[in-house]
């Protein structure tokens, strides 16, 4: 691998300084451009794809991650916030850009400088909104529809209705409308295909109000891998960009598409010991050695985002298994070694060490959670070093 950047600007760096780092997290930016074109390579001809980076791109930097996807080819990018999208603009991504969380009346002026598309949902918020612009540039909206995921967006024709002399009225450029599928990972299709009715009859309210020229999605990541009849005009996909397969063991072997993880997390061993069978290591004597045994310890901890529900999983060393033994403390913990190690040797919580792995899906069965929250539990305190092949 070659490093085409290095460490990325740390906040609390000192300014001047230049501070070398003993955890780290890699950003591998080729392999988030292949799963991008492993998936729009499965799309039907004419739909576009929407790359979702919200949460710091999954934790990986929103910016870079933004930047490999369109060189990909993903057409537009979907984060969570307002800000977020402000600071990709901020660092010359020029795509469309959609937040998939409604902004404050306020904040439309922001959006429409920024050319920025928001969720309209509510006349209230419309109202509002109008009420507050100064700007004369319009404001790209998507119309969210609640087809059964129970979170945001219109649920009847009354609500539609509403809001229509509000959207009509000038000033709005209505860009899309979109709902979100809330089990497009499971075996069981029945519930997707209510939504997908739902979902037609729904877009039809606009074509009679005579919105006719806007985007139509649904698909998130895993309805977007199973079945092009979820793609319509366009699909969202997040988790599966960072190599992530959403869809449950039964759909994934029937649907399974080669995905590439893109984070690594390291380590480096700062400090190892012989310790004597009965020997305590840990706060609250949380392990006893039962032999004598090489313990190191490395420079990673809950503060980093080693969530303490981790422990008796094992990191990586020299491609050997080293079991974490003790609780974990909030900037270290302790591992188990099978041999003695040096310090400075790399120790991976997070990836590939010769013939062994540690996956995002292992983490996650451990604690019993999903691969997306084992990356955005990686504090921002943790540098990120971008690499590409």
């Amino acid at each position: 691998m070659k490093a085409v950047k290095t460490v990325k600007t740390v906040e609390n760096r000192s300014k001047g300084v230049e501070l070398s780092y003993q955890t780290w997290a890699e950003i591998h930016l080729d392999r988030i451009e292949r799963n991008v074109r492993t998936i729009r390579s499965r799309l039907p001809a004419g739909c576009k794809m929407m790359a979702v980076v919200k949460a710091d791109g999954y934790g990986h930097g929103a910016v870079q991650a933004a930047a490999a996807a369109i060189r990909a080819g993903a057409d537009e990018l979907a984060v969570s916030r307002l800000d977020e999208a402000v600071r990709l603009r901020q660092n010359g991504i020029d795509v469309p850009i959609l937040t998939l969380g409604p902004i404050a009346p306020r904040e439309a002026d922001i959006a429409a400088e920024h050319q920025i598309a928001v969720p309209v949902f509510q006349a209230e918020w419309l109202r509002d909104m109008r009420e507050s612009r100064t700007s004369p540039k319009p404001l790209p909206v998507h119309i969210k529809m609640d087809t059964g995921m129970g979170r945001i967006g219109i649920r009847t024709k009354r609500e539609f209705e509403e809001m229509l002399p509000l959207l009509a009225a000038g000033g709005i450029d209505v860009k899309g409308v979109y709902t979100h599928l809330a089990t497009a990972n499971q075996a069981d299709t029945g519930y997707c295909e209510k939504q997908l009715a739902r979902f037609a009859e729904m877009r039809g309210w606009l074509d009679e109000a005579g919105f006719r020229d806007v985007t139509a999605h649904c698909a998130n990541s895993a309805a977007a891998l199973r079945d092009p009849v979820y793609a319509m005009d366009m699909v969202r996909v997040g988790a599966s960009i960072f190599g992530i397969h959403t869809c449950d063991e039964e759909v994934r072997g029937r649907h399974g598409v080669p995905l590439l993880p893109t984070l690594s997390l390291h380590t480096t061993i700062i400090h190892v010991k012989r310790v004597a069978a009965g020997e305590c290591i840990g706060y609250d004597r949380s392990y006893t050695a039962q032999d004598d045994e090489w313990i190191a310890t490395v420079p990673l901890g809950y503060g980093d985002g080693c969530f303490r529900g981790y422990a008796g999983l094992e990191l990586l060393v020299d491609g050997e298994r080293a079991p974490i033994v003790g609780n974990i403390c909030m900037d270290q913990l302790m591992i188990r070694l099978p041999r003695h190690y040096p310090v400075g040797t790399k120790a991976t919580l997070i990836g590939r060490q010769r013939d062994e792995a540690v996956t995002l899906d292992d983490l996650a069965r451990h604690i019993g959670t999903i691969p997306q929250q084992v990356l955005l539990m990686i504090a921002a305190r943790v540098p990120r070093v971008y690499l590409r092949e």
